[in-house]
């Protein structure tokens, strides 16, 4: 290997080959022209000694090592967007960029009023949103704030409790209609029911007990939250929503409210690094009162 240290845009060009596929792709995507990012991938090989990608005539196919860097430079690729995030303040205290990352649910149906209210007190901070169900790591700073649906653990994070979000069993009154009410619990087996495709420990441990709610008796398998709750809401069939969501829509059903109610912690977290920055105090103060309110209502 070379003395000469490999640059970060080597490295976000490495990313962007990995990400697209082909140097074309890579090239597009980071706006550059092909030779270029071609260039950027011969002089990163050169450096580390060793090739990156194999070409084949279906693209460029990653070794070994690619697969080995590859968590590296996305930490990299972390740390330069903190350091972009940092410097977008400038002087002013409530200008710059501050990422949230939620649930796919919280993100796209709880989270748009209560950021156009923040926008309208504070239009200098520009919100970056980031929708996953997959934990964001806080301690690298992949998101300056967190919702999330499990208490967190590592000491170096600010965390406070929102309370809890009911969970319950919905039906579309026109599926309901064509298809008859369950009467019992255990005649929902007989109904089209929308559930998840991977069966996470997360999913394991809200399971309801007892119920035919396995992967082998959902009509509709999905990993997307957003996908499952648009089926119901479509009248496909039964299946496991946000009660205040839910209670939106008139013709969303309750079925078995006695019987069937789960219920989700709720957090909001931030690194305690972040206390000091005012915009970041300031989304997060705004966001965790306002999911206070989503949760007691």
């Amino acid at each position: 290997m070379a003395n000469i240290e490999p640059g970060w845009e080597l490295y976000r060009s490495f990313l962007a080959v990995m990400r697209e596929g082909s140097l074309s792709g890579a090239a597009r995507a980071l706006a550059m022209t092909q030779p270029s990012l071609g260039r950027h991938m011969r002089e990163l090989e050169s450096l580390l000694g060793a090739p990156l990608f194999t070409r084949t005539p279906q693209g460029l196919v990653p070794t070994e090592l690619a697969h080995e860097l590859e968590p590296h430079a996305q930490a990299m690729a972390s740390a330069s967007a903190v350091l972009r995030r940092v410097a977008s303040a400038g002087h002013a205290e409530l200008s710059g960029t501050v990422r949230v990352t939620a649930s796919e649910v919280i993100g796209a149906e709880v989270l748009p009023p209560i950021l156009t209210e923040f926008r309208e007190r504070h239009p200098g901070i520009v919100v970056e949103l980031v929708l996953s169900n997959q934990s964001a790591d806080l301690l690298r700073r992949d998101a300056d704030i967190a919702v999330r649906m499990v208490q967190p653990t590592q000491e170096a994070l600010v965390a406070r409790r929102v309370g809890k979000v009911e969970l319950g069993m919905f039906a579309h009154r026109r599926y309901l209609d064509a298809h008859g009410y369950p009467q019992a619990l255990n005649a929902l087996g007989g109904h089209a029911l929308i559930g998840f495709d991977t069966e996470t420990p997360y999913i394991r441990r809200l399971r309801p007990a007892g119920l035919p709610y396995a992967r082998e008796h959902f009509a509709l398998r999905t990993d997307s939250d957003l996908a499952a709750l648009a089926a119901i809401r479509a009248g496909f069939g039964i299946g496991i929503a946000q009660v205040n969501l839910a209670r939106r829509d008139p013709l969303l059903v309750r079925l078995f409210p006695a019987e069937l109610a789960l219920w989700l912690e709720t957090w909001m977290v931030m690194h305690e690094d972040l206390r000091a920055s005012l915009r970041v105090r300031r989304l997060f103060d705004h966001l965790a009162t306002a999911l206070e309110a989503y949760v007691r209502s």
